[in-house]
């Protein structure tokens, strides 16, 4: 920073009210006040904003201010100060928004719909039964087997057009029995 007499600026600014006094302390520090700030805040706008709010803060509270050490040092440590602030609302800002997500993510999804793994393969299995044997078997053969349409459609003898409209059936009563588990199957299925 500047060798400028600084506490004789900040007396200018509080006893007297002089905006050119401020404006000169404004020019010759805000650019290396910017720089520290640097050392807490990433964002370059961000670092400039706070500084600036600094400066704001200054003025709107010239009557009031009571500088203990030096002026020097009072600008330091309230851009220091301010940079924590920042820091600190943007971690609070990040937690919210982090928390609403996660709150609306478990509005999705009863909590009382939460299945073990063995609670899950016996409501696959009480589904699977549910379907019809022909239905059933195409879906079993594709899924468990690894077997494509055309496999399937020659080992039963039926077209792929039919082995598709199987497994999409399949699909369409397995997703209506098993809705409120279709998360965590998803999870078990890849």
């Amino acid at each position: 920073m500047k060798s400028i007499n600084v506490d004789y600026l900040f007396g200018q600014i509080i006893y007297k009210d002089d905006e050119r006094a401020f404006q000169e302390l404004f020019f010759d520090f805000f650019g290396p006040l910017c720089v520290f700030a640097h050392r807490y805040i990433s964002d370059k706008a961000a670092c400039e904003d706070v500084v600036q709010d600094v400066f704001f803060q200054l003025w709107k509270n010239r009557k009031k201010i009571v500088i203990k050490s030096s002026a020097r040092n009072f600008l330091i440590t309230n851009v220091r100060n301010a940079c924590i602030d920042y820091l600190r609302h943007r971690e609070l800002e990040t937690a919210y928004a982090e928390k609403a997500a996660m709150k609306d993510y478990s509005h999705d999804y009863d909590t009382g719909m939460i299945c073990s793994v063995s609670e899950l393969e016996e409501r696959i299995n009480n589904a699977l039964a549910k379907l019809p044997d022909n239905v059933r078997h195409s879906f079993e053969m594709n899924r468990f087997e690894d077997k494509t349409y055309t496999q399937i459609a020659e080992e039963c003898g039926i077209s792929v057009k039919t082995v598709e409209a199987h497994i999409s059936k399949a699909l369409k009563l397995l997703r209506e029995d098993l809705k409120d588990c279709l998360p965590f199957l998803l999870l078990f299925l890849h």
